[in-house]
């Protein structure tokens, strides 16, 4: 994770940004040496079909997966 001081991150900030962008990789910002900030790339999120999809079909249920499973974790 890349640092950088607020000053120097005005002074730069396109080019900052085209990192994050590029890279994917966060930044922090940072005043006096303490974070104060972190930039992050903007992520999408991919739906349950596309991200299971190489695993669908293959899943094996031994038991109804609605059963409770109160025998199995006591109550606390």
């Amino acid at each position: 994770m890349k640092r950088v001081s607020k000053g120097v991150l005005k002074a730069k900030m396109l080019e900052y940004f085209r990192e994050v962008e590029q890279t994917g990789e966060e930044l922090i910002v940072t005043d006096n040496n303490r974070p104060v900030l972190k930039v992050v790339p903007v992520r999408h999120r991919r739906p349950a079909a596309e991200v299971f999809a190489d695993v669908r079909g293959r899943v094996v249920y031994r038991e109804d997966v609605l059963t409770p499973t109160t025998d199995e974790w006591p109550e606390t």
